[in-house]
């Protein structure tokens, strides 16, 4: 850019000044642009394995096979069974199921707590 003239030498280096450090904030919002983005895409690869794993099917650790019968068809339930430790492999006893309290806001969490528990403790 060039100044007039007539420009005096003050404003001439204060313009200059003002110019430098207008370059260093701009390097400086490219930067944080870059990352912010990097971050933000990474965020979102994460944030799809997450979904992916919610919808896809839940590994379960150790399932016991299903019982045989002639007789009827076999009926899946909702949640993985789990096969019962051995000496080997002992689990913590888990706490005991707090009562429902039949209210509606809390169903959900009674429901989940009811699978999780089943899940752990089939037997």
């Amino acid at each position: 850019m060039s100044l007039p003239a007539n420009t005096p030498l003050a404003v001439a280096d204060a313009l200059g000044y003002l110019q430098h450090h207008l370059q260093e904030l701009t390097e400086c919002q490219n930067t944080s642009e870059h990352v912010i983005n990097n971050t933000l895409m990474g965020l979102t690869a994460q944030i799809q394995q997450l979904t992916q794993l919610m919808t896809g099917p839940a590994p379960a650790p150790t399932i016991a096979p299903p019982p045989v019968t002639t007789s009827s068809p076999s009926v899946n339930p909702p949640f993985p069974v789990l096969s019962a430790p051995t000496k080997q492999q002992t689990r913590p006893k888990l706490p005991s199921l707090p009562d429902f309290s039949g209210e509606w806001t809390s169903g959900r969490a009674f429901l989940n707590s009811c699978t999780l528990y089943l899940c752990l403790a089939p037997e």
